[in-house]
């Protein structure tokens, strides 16, 4: 099957990391999964195409806004794939009821926002993938992990980069804030003085936008930079998602958060994944059932909630322990959540 994913290419992304992930193993199976638009550099391995009428399948993958093609280029694609063959890969948890998690994040700003997106999605095509492990209650959705582990990206101890920082988080400053604030910072503040450095690469940890206010998504992207300047913690730019792996892999121990709103809806995100690809011993703040629900029984021992600072420490003091750990969670994702597996799903889903 040929599959067009119509999306926004930024190589500081997971999606568009999974995407060009899924261009590699398809070709090894005999399918085709390309980006639409001209080749773009920096994105090695990726495919290209122009032409919507070489794909058996368009999916529209939508994230973070309303993300369009010209409007000459979107009338013709509408009019040239039936829209009994476009899809629309929900990669944000739009396709929902308002929801807000906690008093702070939400999927939609209003109802009238929610009404722009759905119009959008409905126009584009007949169906949505939800990424994520919840059952589809609709009949117009297909629920699919879609994001994958793929055990060629792991990086070995022989190969990784020197070890920069005890701790590491990677990734944007998006949804974050509330944890990071209430249950990563006092954990470091409380063991500081027996830890090494400690990083955040990404988008936003040291300062607000200028554009936040106006579109408002302040409470989305609040910082501390006072608390981040005297608990000495380091703050990277973003990396190309080509290079995230290896950067997770210059932690001893790396951080994974999660969206609130993500995490109740049990949505996937390529994160989930690539952690257990690097060099490093990832420690989670995901509830244990969710955790072992995607990652196995095993990684019940790497969750965070509740116990921040006694982990850090016990997983810097005991690496070896914890890296039979991943091992273990490592097998579980070749076995259940592998890529070769997951273009398999898409397709049979594609193809119903």
């Amino acid at each position: 099957m040929n599959i067009l994913f119509v999306m926004e290419h930024r190589v500081n992304a997971g999606n568009t990391h999974a995407v060009a992930t899924y261009s590699r193993v398809a070709e090894l199976s005999g399918h085709t999964i390309a980006f639409y638009g001209p080749h773009q550099a920096g994105m090695a391995g990726a495919k290209f195409s122009v032409d919507p009428r070489a794909f058996d399948r368009v999916i529209y993958l939508i994230e973070s806004k309303l993300y369009r093609v010209s409007r000459l280029m979107e009338v013709a694609m509408l009019a040239s794939v039936p829209r009994a063959r476009r899809w629309v890969l929900d990669a944000d948890a739009r396709y929902n009821p308002v929801i807000v998690v906690d008093g702070y994040d939400r999927n939609y700003l209003s109802e009238h926002e929610r009404g722009e997106y759905l119009r959008f999605y409905d126009a584009l095509a007949g169906h949505i993938i939800k990424p994520t492990l919840a059952p589809a209650d609709d009949p117009r959705v297909t629920a699919l992990p879609f994001f994958g582990f793929d055990p060629a990206l792991v990086v070995s101890a022989a190969s990784a980069l020197p070890k920069q920082y005890d701790v590491l988080h990677v990734g944007h400053n998006w949804w974050r804030w509330k944890e990071v604030k209430e249950q990563l910072l006092p954990a470091f503040e409380q063991v500081r003085e027996q830890v090494g450095e400690i990083g955040f690469a990404g988008l936003w940890w040291d300062k607000l936008p200028e554009w936040a206010g106006a579109e408002g998504l302040e409470p989305a992207l609040r910082n501390e930079a006072d608390a981040f300047r005297r608990l000495r913690i380091r703050v990277d730019p973003p990396v190309p998602y080509s290079a995230v792996i290896r950067k997770m892999s210059t932690g001893r121990v790396n951080i994974f958060t999660q969206r609130p709103v993500l995490a109740h809806l049990k949505h996937l995100t390529g994160r989930y994944f690539e952690e257990f690809c690097a060099d490093t011993v990832p420690l989670l703040m995901l509830e244990p059932d969710f955790a072992e629900e995607v990652y196995g029984p095993a990684a019940r021992e790497l969750t965070l909630p509740g116990r921040v600072a006694e982990k850090l420490l016990d997983a810097l003091q005991r690496p070896d322990y914890y890296r039979g750990i991943v091992e273990e969670v490592r097998r579980h994702l070749i076995a259940h959540h592998s890529y070769s597996r997951r273009l398999t799903e898409l397709v049979e889903a594609l193809d119903e």
